[in-house]
This record gives C-alpha cells, structure tokens and sequence, in this order.
C-alpha cells in the first residue's frame, strides 16, 4: 500500500467521523430528539436521542468504512482493483456519513421542511459517478455487480458492466431531475433503484443461460 493511499485512508476516516463535531459545535441549539430517518415524502419517521445522533451514528459509516478496507486488502482479485476506482471507494462512506448528518441536523434545526430535494440531488450524484466507474471495474470479490455469473465468467462480467455503467449514469441523472423539479422524488427513486438493480442481473443471467446452451 503505498503512501499516497494510506493518506488518504486516514483522511476519508477523519471526515467519516467528521460529523460528531458538527454535533458537538451545534450541540446547544439542537433538540433532544432527532430525526434520524426519512420516509419518501421527505418527512422523518424516526427519532433518535441527541446523544445517540451526535455520537453513535456517525460510527456506523465509519465501521462500514474500516471493513471496506479489510474486505479490499483480502480479496484474492485485489490487484484488478485500480486505484482510481480504490479511491473512490474510500470516499464513497465519508461522503454518505457527511451527507447523513447534515440532513438530520438541518432538519432538526428547522432550515429545511422536506430533505427529499437534499437526498436525491446527492443520491443522483452519487449513483452518476459510480456509473462512470463501473465499465472500468476489472473482475473482483469486492466492487462491482458481483454475480454468481459474473464472477464465474470474465466475459459476462465486463459485459454486464459496460451495460450497468451507462444505465446507472441514466439513473442517477433521472434521480436528481426528480429531486430538483419535485416530481415525486421518493417514488421515483425507488422505481429507478429498481430498474438499476434488475435489469444488469438478468441481463447477466441471460448471457449465462446463452453459454449454457
């Protein structure tokens, strides 16, 4: 591991923890109850303590963040992960922890009334850049659109993935114009997530019925 990427391992884990002293600086203004879940129409339907929002939540990405890393530093194709696409895996839970905080802070402090534009603007982001990444993913037990198909047969695999790359980069820019605009944009995330998800798993499927016969 060289230095550039053990830099930025410790970087990505310091802003995954980031949150918990925002927490703390806004800790006076912000209500005993939190909430820390939203529904699709932008509304919280779960509270959570002060205390548990400030301090614990936070954890959760950062855990997540740390078994990427150990899943990556042991996976047996490791090598075909290139770096461009390693960095932004780590990137990729320091953004969300970020992003999960500010929604719940700005809500509780009452400077937004529905985080369903806030959501999806990032969720479309997100979901377009992973998109760009995925035609570049080399076969690995790690990133990916990990099949048992596509993980059985390197042909499937880099097909499967020059399909999903520009689907999801579609995706993700349909989430975010549903976000900006308002057009139902909890519906209209779940209904792309969906499109996202199945149609490269059965096109998958499809090319390895297509070998089978």
């Amino acid at each position: 591991m060289n230095q550039n990427i053990k830099r930025t391992i410790v970087i990505t884990s310091v802003i995954t923890l980031l949150p918990m002293l925002i927490g703390m600086f806004l800790w006076n203004r912000l209500p005993e109850q939190i909430p820390t879940h939203f529904g699709l129409d932008g509304q919280p339907d779960s509270w959570s303590d002060r205390t548990f929002a400030v301090f614990f939540l936070p954890c959760i990405p950062a855990v997540i963040h740390i078994l990427c890393i150990l899943v990556t530093s042991i996976d047996p194709k490791g090598k075909n992960i290139s770096p461009r696409v390693y960095n932004a895996i780590l990137w990729i839970n320091p953004v969300i922890s970020l992003f999960v905080s500010s929604t719940m802070y700005s809500y509780a402090l009452g400077y937004v009334s529905s985080v369903n534009t806030i959501i999806c603007t990032l969720s479309g982001i997100l979901f377009i850049v992973i998109g760009n990444y995925l035609p570049k993913c080399r076969q690995n037990y790690t990133v990916g659109i990990r099949l048992p198909w596509t993980l059985a047969d390197e042909d499937n695999w880099n097909r499967t993935h020059r399909l999903a790359g520009p689907l999801w980069m579609a995706g993700g820019l349909v989430i975010l114009l549903a976000g900006i605009f308002g057009i139902s944009p909890g519906v209209v995330t779940v209904a792309v997530l969906a499109v996202m998800v199945l149609v490269p798993s059965i096109y998958s499927y499809m090319l390895y019925r297509q070998k089978q016969n």
